[in-house]
């Protein structure tokens, strides 16, 4: 039976050469961004990483770039406040928005992200994809709703990043994966395809690399 939304396979050694080599220069960050008008010029192909605080979205950003500190992983949820622009190779950018879900930010802080964010997804003609990461442990959770209908509303094509893979017990791996596939079905805008990773082990990393190449 073919399942919908399956794990996106391998990449071929062309396309993760291509991979590779995108991401071999000095991956750099150029600016954070707390309004539209402090975009950089849309004069490349860029993709954006979107996640509940705590998903591991700096991690992954750290391995995919093999830089160990490039994003700032914190445990204090909702530290990322900006939309921070990363410089992949002179021909990406790389995107890291503002967590989301978090608990401890004031209101008003909130809503500014999300106006913020609304204003970028649905106004950046040279985004891409956005790649939405799940942790693994959890699944899709109502806050995730949340960001996976504003992309369909968009119309920003979007692909889940599972997270954490590592952290998963075998016998949980396929249920989990179950309820995401049931929730990704709803949604329009979702690529149909899942990479899933690990930061920590590099699991899916060359897959993630290889896909963002490929988007040109």
């Amino acid at each position: 039976m073919n399942l919908p939304f399956p794990i996106a396979d391998e990449p071929d050694d062309i396309i993760r050469e291509q991979g590779r080599l995108l991401f071999a220069g000095e991956t750099e960050f150029l600016k954070g961004v707390v309004a539209m008008s402090g975009l950089p010029p849309a004069d490349r192909m860029e993709v954006c990483f979107a996640g509940r605080s705590n998903v591991g979205k700096s991690s992954l950003i750290n391995a995919l770039t093999g830089r160990k500190n490039l994003a700032r992983a914190s445990n204090t949820p909702g530290r990322t406040q900006e939309i921070n622009f990363f410089t992949a190779a002179e021909s990406h950018y790389l995107v890291d928005l503002p967590g989301y879900g978090y608990a401890n930010a004031p209101l008003a802080i909130v809503e500014k992200w999300q106006a913020l964010l609304k204003q970028y997804l649905s106004g950046r003609q040279s985004l891409r994809r956005a790649f939405v990461l799940i942790d693994h442990r959890h699944g899709i959770k109502k806050v995730d709703e949340d960001i996976l209908k504003l992309l369909d509303t968009s119309a920003v094509t979007f692909q889940c990043v599972v997270t954490k893979a590592d952290k998963v017990k075998d016998k949980e791996r396929d249920p989990i994966l179950r309820q995401i596939r049931e929730a990704l079905s709803k949604h329009p805008a979702a690529y149909p395809e899942i990479i899933v990773t690990s930061s920590e082990k590099g699991w899916g990393i060359d897959t993630l690399r290889s896909t963002i190449a490929t988007l040109v």
